[in-house]
């Protein structure tokens, strides 16, 4: 296959020497990045939650932490306490969780679809997951089966699933993904306000779309416990499927030929790309642009492979958002933006950017 009709990240894989030589040092960076990523997220962590309209000092959190985790530390007054253990740090916590979550979303769909552009929220994937969320909260349709991550979930493989059988007999070209991506975005963003106008009173109404914006707000431990299990488990799923993500940016007849179980792996990837998604947007609403933004900047530190770019996206996703969140927290103060105000205010010219890039534009 010639060089110049691969998929920018196959043209990436198609320059590797056999022998070796180029993919242990770019092995032995990724290892690099990762352990000074996990060392900037945990200090990222440590700062957000210090930043906010009330002052609080590396004691304090200290002090708070260790009298919640029985370490023997002495406890704060409980108005201090309640801020940094109930409201700051679940935030920020939820941050990193929900950044993370999106960044690998982001890099796996980017390499299922071959599309540089792919995103859950370009591809309505998060817009689904809030008509999902909204129709449970507002309907109260499946409370009891579903609940409102249940909800997200179905929303999101709903708008997937019409996104791939709108692209089945015209394939998966990225312009066509994009443009595809943005009817079926729009779609459930009108099925949404309609549920919203139709049923619900002005504060809900009012509340609900605060929240499909995208924050951090309603962060609390149950949520953060929820997403710190399925985090984990969806980069494990998709880093499993590593081998099968660098077969797939060939394209789906290479991968069948170096023994990938072509629909198999797609399916996989793409529910758990679902969950993920879900569950973020169950939780903090729809924030756009993340999937986008980090593993452009990490394929570039890092190189294509997946078993590196992976968890090098996850940890740079977390620390992009917590930083963003307490920006959108501290910009305005005392007034808070939504995140994914922020987030878009960032993305929008990196996408143009790309598809100015691949002379789309």
């Amino acid at each position: 296959m010639p060089a110049d009709l691969l998929h920018p990240t196959a043209r990436e894989h198609s320059v590797q020497p056999l022998d070796g030589r180029t993919e242990a040092p770019r092995t032995g960076r990724s290892t690099l990045l990762v352990i000074a990523s996990m060392l900037t997220l945990a200090a990222s962590v440590a700062a957000g939650v210090r930043l906010g309209t009330a002052d609080i000092g590396w004691a304090d959190l200290t002090r708070t932490v260790g009298a919640r985790l029985g370490l023997g530390a002495a406890p704060l007054p409980p108005l201090v306490d309640s801020l940094i253990w109930d409201l700051r740090l679940p935030r920020v916590l939820m941050a990193a969780l929900v950044g993370a979550s999106l960044a690998v979303c982001g890099t796996v769909l980017q390499a299922v679809t071959r599309n540089a552009l792919a995103d859950p929220y370009l591809l309505g994937v998060s817009s689904g997951a809030s008509t999902g969320a909204v129709v449970v909260v507002v309907l109260g349709v499946g409370t009891h089966a579903l609940g409102v991550t249940g909800g997200a979930l179905v929303g999101a493989l709903l708008s997937f699933g019409l996104l791939l059988a709108l692209l089945r007999r015209t394939g998966l070209d990225s312009v066509r993904i994009v443009l595809t991506g943005v009817v079926v975005g729009q779609l459930f963003t009108a099925l949404t306000s309609l549920v919203l106008m139709a049923s619900a009173d002005a504060d809900t109404t009012r509340a609900i779309t605060h929240w499909l914006l995208g924050s951090m707000a309603p962060a609390r431990w149950e949520a953060v416990v929820v997403c710190a299990i399925v985090t984990p488990l969806g980069l494990v799923a998709a880093w499993l499927c590593a081998g099968s993500l660098d077969a797939l940016a060939f394209g789906a007849d290479t991968a069948a030929s170096l023994g990938v179980a072509v629909r198999r792996s797609r399916m996989l990837l793409l529910v758990v790309t679902a969950v993920l998604t879900s569950v973020a947007v169950a939780t903090v609403g729809a924030i756009g642009f993340v999937g986008l933004i980090v593993p452009h900047g990490m394929r570039f530190l890092v190189g294509p492979l997946h078993r590196g770019l992976l968890p090098a996206a996850a940890l740079a996703g977390a620390v992009f958002l917590v930083w963003t969140d307490t920006l959108a927290r501290v910009a305005f103060a005392p007034r808070e933006l939504p995140v994914g105000v922020i987030t878009a205010l960032l993305g929008v010219p990196l996408f143009l950017l790309v598809l100015r890039r691949r002379g789309e534009l």
